[in-house]
Parts: structure tokens; C-alpha cells; sequence
């Protein structure tokens, strides 16, 4: 029964908040309602969901979920509150299934399809002004680093996070200890 009301509040959490700081009022409410945890649990759990790495409202519902029921508690609370993306992406897959062979959604996908390429080469255009320009002009070294990342990722099929740490310790050497 614990499983099925943790489940409950979190789907209610996922449901009537938009994620991050909005999560915490209710899961803090939930929390102490059904007094799986005291306000101050809450606020050390709210603590630790801002210094790891993820998503706040999931980290707050694996630990809140952790606390309440263990590690069974933290599937479930997490499962709850990914309630409304899974039910999204359900209703989405089955309207697109539907409609898949209709000519007006071939229409509207045919026009999203260059716009999201548009927003995407826009967003790279911003960073690569950002990073690889300098003064009005290009930084070499970072254009440089730049090119060699992409030759690791593209031609030697590095991974992503080995690319990333190598970055890291270049960018280390070449503008802290060389100062370029």
C-alpha cells in the first residue's frame, strides 16, 4: 500500500507542477502529510537534489522515494512522477500513428522539420560566436581545440565524455598554465 500511495503523490506532483523549484512545495506537503519524512527531511532532501547531477524534481522524488520505501520507493516515486511525460509521449506516438498517412500532417511535418534545422544551426551559430570569437575576432586556440574535438568525435568515434575530459585537461594546459 505504501508503493501505491508514494506512486500516487508523485504522479500528482508530476501532474500539477512544471518540474524543478514548482516540485518542491508539493513534494514537501506529500512528504509530510503522509509523514514518510519532517520538514527539515525535506529540506535536506531538497539540499541534495540541487548538488546532484539531474533533473531537481527526479532527484527529489529518488530520494524522498529512498527515504520513504527504499530502493523499490525510489523507482516507484520516480515512475510517478514521469507519469506526465509518459502519457504525453503515449498520446503523441498514438495521434501520429492515426494521422501518420494524412496528407496535412506530411504538410505541417514537412514545414517543422527545416524550422527545428533552422533553430538548431541558430543555437550552434550562438555558441560557436560565443567560444570562438574573441574581440571581434576568432580565437585560434579555441577554434583549434574546436576542430580537434570534432575530428575525435567524427573520424576516431570517440565518445562523447572522452572527448569532453580531453577538452577539459587541453583547455587546463592551454589557457591556465599556458595562459594563450
Amino acid at each position: 500500500m505504501l508503493l501505491l500511495e508514494l506512486f500516487w503523490s508523485f504522479v500528482k506532483i508530476g501532474f500539477t507542477s512544471f518540474g524543478g523549484l514548482s516540485m518542491i512545495p508539493l513534494i514537501s506537503s506529500e512528504m509530510i502529510s503522509h509523514g514518510w519524512m519532517t520538514a527539515s527531511e525535506v529540506s535536506d532532501i531538497v539540499a541534495i537534489a540541487e548538488m546532484t547531477p539531474g533533473p531537481l524534481g527526479l532527484n527529489c522524488a529518488t530520494f524522498a522515494g529512498m527515504k520513504a520505501a527504499g530502493i523499490l520507493g525510489a523507482f516507484t516515486a520516480n515512475m510517478g512522477a514521469l507519469s506526465p511525460t509518459y502519457t504525453l509521449c503515449v498520446v503523441a506516438a498514438v495521434f501520429f500513428e492515426h494521422f501518420r498517412d494524412n496528407k496535412r500532417l506530411g504538410q505541417i511535418m514537412t514545414g517543422v522539420r527545416p524550422a527545428c534545422v533552422g533553430m538548431v544551426a541558430g543555437v550552434v551559430l550562438d555558441l560557436a560566436l560565443v567560444n570562438y570569437v574573441e574581440a571581434g575576432a576568432v580565437h585560434v586556440p579555441s577554434a583549434l581545440l574546436g576542430v580537434v574535438d570534432l575530428v575525435l568525435l567524427l573520424k576516431f568515434k570517440l565518445s562523447i565524455p572522452v572527448v569532453l575530459t580531453l577538452s577539459a585537461v587541453a583547455g587546463v594546459i592551454m589557457f591556465g598554465v599556458m595562459g594563450m
